[in-house]
């Protein structure tokens, strides 16, 4: 029975991803805070949970309460086992529906990266050095892969990273015209089974394969043995905050993390791709492809366009 007990708690503890984990605990944090602040008991009722709303709704954007709703449960769900339902209430579900309304404002969004900024980079750095290579490698796989930043670098909090999420070295194979890794897990990956990113050769100023072969026989050369495929000069993996500055020292703050991606999706539906077939790429699941299609108008114009041009 020991032995039980002890291997379901690892696989408890294992359910839930590092990086959620820090977030969800900022999010008991803040209402256990509030809960003291207001001399409330701990307990999340209906009642007090649509209190939080309103205490939060004041402070931050309210679009994000509900993510902080979602981190209160799981963090109190073996204390409190209604707390799912409580949280799912029509009065905490009307409270956060009326402070959105309310005190809600519109979302600003990351411009799309576009062939020409990546060959911007390019002709920035006619001589890189190693990690100038690194940039310009993660910059390529990040666009022309379909990758969240996430999937390339660490996080900046160190206690959020998880080392079996890097990309290895060893599952990197080269063909004439395309290079593939592996990718062991990602947001739409519940189990771990992982993703195989073929990337093909392209005509024109901007090739990914010569980018990433580039930077690969550097990074051959300075860590023959090392096992993570994305290293900095000083050997270690690069963080997102790392990546995100090399950006911003050529572009405006109006681009960001999601510009890759979104970049992509927005490259492929001009060019008449189905919106299936941008999802499957991308990894998305089908409720997430909706959302992001929605959250991002240039995706949807985009999609909208090519499908007007082809009737």
């Amino acid at each position: 029975m020991e032995h039980l007990l002890r291997e379901r708690a690892i696989v408890l503890g294992s359910a839930i991803d590092p990086s959620s984990h820090v977030t969800y605990n900022s999010h008991l944090q803040s209402y256990l805070t509030f809960c003291k602040i207001h001399s409330f008991a701990i307990d999340p009722t209906p009642d007090t949970l649509s209190f939080y709303v309103v205490f939060m709704c004041h402070h931050i954007q309210p679009r994000s309460v509900g993510q902080y709703l979602s981190g209160i449960a799981n963090q109190l769900e073996h204390l409190f086992p209604d707390v799912r339902a409580n949280r799912n209430s029509a009065l905490v579900s009307r409270t956060l529906t009326g402070c959105t309304k309310r005190l809600g404002s519109a979302i600003r969004r990351k411009e799309p990266l576009a062939i020409d900024d990546l060959q911007g980079f390019l002709q920035a750095m006619p001589q890189p050095m190693h990690d100038d290579l690194l940039f310009l490698a993660i910059l390529a796989c990040g666009f022309f892969g379909l990758h969240r930043l996430g999937e390339l670098t660490w996080p900046d909090r160190v206690q959020a990273r998880d080392w079996r999420k890097v990309i290895m070295h060893s599952s990197v194979r080269l063909d004439n015209s395309t290079f593939r890794y592996s990718l062991p897990a990602h947001k739409a990956d519940r189990f771990f089974e992982g993703s195989t990113i073929i990337i093909a050769q392209r005509e024109g100023a901007v090739d990914p394969c010569s980018i990433f072969t580039r930077y690969l026989a550097s990074r051959d050369h300075q860590f023959p043995i090392s096992p993570a495929l994305w290293l900095k000069l000083d050997g270690n993996v690069p963080s997102r905050s790392w990546f995100l500055s090399r950006l911003h020292a050529h572009l405006s703050q109006s681009f960001g993390r999601h510009s890759l991606r979104s970049g992509r999706a927005t490259y492929f539906a001009t060019q008449g791709w189905p919106d299936d077939r941008i999802q499957a790429l991308g990894r998305w699941t089908s409720e997430a492809f909706r959302m992001y299609i929605r959250k991002n108008p240039v995706i949807l114009q985009a999609l909208l366009h090519a499908r007007t041009a082809s009737t």
